[in-house]
């Protein structure tokens, strides 16, 4: 497969999507928040993977929430295109997690978009920050040595 040489770090957990036609904006692109929507499929499917489904964290009352979000696109990505969605987790300290996140275009064999994002952890009643219950830390595992 031609992402595998295009992954910056090895064994990301992956969706993918192809892009559909509501996906494209006027200029005949994908449009900047699809992207963005994109990743949160990812982190939400990662989670759920790792036993928190979006219903889980209702019913504990706790869920990681973004705090910061930074991107970096470096391609376009046209209709019909299927894009990879990687991520990684590369820091966790029982408040706040970090996932990296890259974009293979697999169509055209190229990066698309590189990004992290901070989550913190949020009592879904109260609206505030808390700590970590212990089944979010392991589940957050750290799966790539990167910083907080």
């Amino acid at each position: 497969m031609i992402a595998d040489d295009l992954w910056d770090h090895a064994d990301p957990f992956c969706i993918s999507v192809t892009v559909a036609p509501t996906a494209i904006d006027s200029y005949g692109h994908v449009n900047n928040t699809v992207y963005i929507g994109w990743l949160e499929q990812c982190a939400w499917a990662h989670s759920a993977a790792v036993g928190f489904s979006e219903q889980r964290c209702v019913e504990m009352s706790r869920g990681m929430a973004v705090r910061t979000l930074n991107v970096e696109y470096l391609a376009a990505c046209y209709e019909g295109d299927r894009i990879l969605v990687g991520n990684w987790v590369i820091g966790n300290d029982k408040l706040r997690a970090v996932r990296r996140f890259q974009l293979i275009n697999e169509t055209r064999g190229q990066v698309v978009l590189r990004g992290e994002i901070v989550y913190v952890c949020m009592n879904l009643e109260s609206g505030r920050p808390v700590r970590m219950p212990p089944e979010f830390v392991a589940a957050y595992g750290v799966t790539l040595a990167g910083r907080l």
